[in-house]
């Protein structure tokens, strides 16, 4: 057994919960999750418990001289800022490879092994999900940050791309659970002022890391000229960003139509859903302000409440009206309930307000096929397409980014604006608070 004043000398360095377990080859110590990870990998790493294995003189002073604190200033003395640290709570992929990457291939202490994620431009095949046919099919994808774009081509000798996806409008998530792969990744653009959705996977998944960290380098150098007096502090947050909630919930329908159950996804201020979680575009969407702005959350539904099948209500009360919602279980209403409060506890930021735009009703995507769900579009409430594109063209307290018709076009269409195009463009690539 390894002395517990050793391993908890060392717990809070390692940045998990629980490390129990400690490498006495690389003199870190890990939590259960990782430690298989490493056994994975024994040319690098041997594994033994800091409570039931036998620890002999020297590997006890090899650990105690050691520790995560010299094994980090050792092993990532390089890491780009755009490179995502993956935490406890991230899937499986993306901590693997970040040990691989670490460890085993030594990328943060050799620069020029990054060039897979650093290079400016990066093409390669990946499965695609078929928008229609749901079917994933082979896709040539280009990645180039001199043209500020991420394209796809249906043929890999086609000539013009099927998408071209602007680095500025542009997130990337992994969602394994929700693909159905363990390299699956969820691209998030902006396509005709609506939120589309495409579904990838690689096979390799060093392969699908490094495509996701290309991502976030070319989001990164895009942010980095926008606004050049910027921190890397200020930039790496907003690279990429996870959902805050996602599942399944029942609504109320239109007009005077019952319960209906549906894939809801929680992204910010903007609460999205969907008919099946792979749509490629949402079926309507709410803005969620904060609680100085009148909205709140309540547990339960309104007492004259019928329809609904599942018993966990959730209420979300906005300055004109209210939304009903049912969880299946008390466990995910009180997960959603947290999401929700979270928001709405939080104080809007002066670019959020373009939001409002129409956050008072379930605001339709207008590539969403209609249907039941497809509800008519909502006049607007509050905010105007004018003060959303000058505060997509200046920033947040007028910084201004570079002039760009992208930026300009896209953030506001005047006269037609969907409820959160500007949200979009402000807080994907030129929102720097918050």
């Amino acid at each position: 057994m390894l002395c517990a004043e050793t391993s908890q000398k060392n717990i809070w360095s390692a940045g998990w919960r629980d490390p129990d377990w400690a490498s006495y080859t690389l003199g870190v110590f890990i939590c259960l999750s990782c430690s298989g990870i490493h056994r994975n990998i024994p040319q690098v790493s041997k594994v033994k418990s800091v409570r039931l294995d036998a620890w002999d003189d020297a590997q006890v002073e090899f650990m105690t001289s050691r520790g995560n604190h010299v094994a980090r200033a050792a092993f990532e003395s390089e890491v780009p800022p755009f490179y995502y640290r993956p935490s406890a709570s991230d899937c499986q992929l993306l901590r693997e490879q970040w040990i691989r990457a670490k460890y085993e291939r030594q990328e943060f202490t050799h620069p020029e092994r990054q060039e897979p994620y650093s290079a400016g431009y990066r093409e390669g095949f990946l499965w695609k999900r078929g928008r229609d046919n749901g079917q994933f099919l082979s896709r040539k994808f280009v990645l180039t940050e001199r043209e500020g774009a991420l394209k796809y081509f249906n043929r890999s000798d086609a000539k013009e791309p099927k998408a071209i996806m602007k680095i500025e409008h542009l997130n990337a998530t992994f969602q394994p659970a929700k693909i159905g792969h363990p390299h699956g990744l969820q691209v998030t653009y902006l396509k005709d002022n609506s939120t589309r959705n495409i579904f990838v996977y690689h096979e390799d998944g060093k392969e699908m890391v490094d495509w996701f960290n290309a991502l976030r380098a070319a989001r990164f150098h895009y942010l980095q000229v926008a606004f050049p007096g910027a921190s890397d502090a200020d930039l790496v947050p907003k690279l990429s960003r996870n959902y805050l909630q996602e599942g399944y919930m029942e609504k109320t329908g239109p007009k005077t139509e019952g319960f209906r159950k549906r894939w809801f996804t929680m992204d910010d201020r903007r609460l999205m859903y969907f008919k099946d979680p792979l749509d490629a575009f949402a079926r309507g969407e709410v803005f969620i302000g904060s609680r100085e702005s009148g909205y709140t959350v309540l547990d339960g539904l309104p007492p004259s409440t019928q329809g609904h099948h599942w018993p966990h209500g959730i209420t979300i009360v906005t300055p004109e009206r209210r939304f009903l919602l049912a969880c299946e279980t008390e466990s995910e209403q009180r997960a959603w309930m947290e999401a929700f409060r979270k928001v709405v506890d939080r104080p809007m930021l002066p670019q959020e307000y373009a939001g409002e735009v129409g956050g008072a009703a379930w605001g339709p995507s207008p590539m969403a096929p209609s249907g039941p769900d497809r509800l008519a579009p909502c006049p607007f409430s509050s905010g105007s397409p004018l003060q959303a594109q000058t505060l997509a063209r200046d920033g947040p307290g007028g910084l201004r980014a570079p002039d760009s018709p992208d930026v300009a076009g896209e953030a506001a269409v005047a006269g037609g604006m969907r409820d959160s195009a500007a949200p979009d463009v402000l807080r994907w690539g030129l929102s720097l608070s918050g």
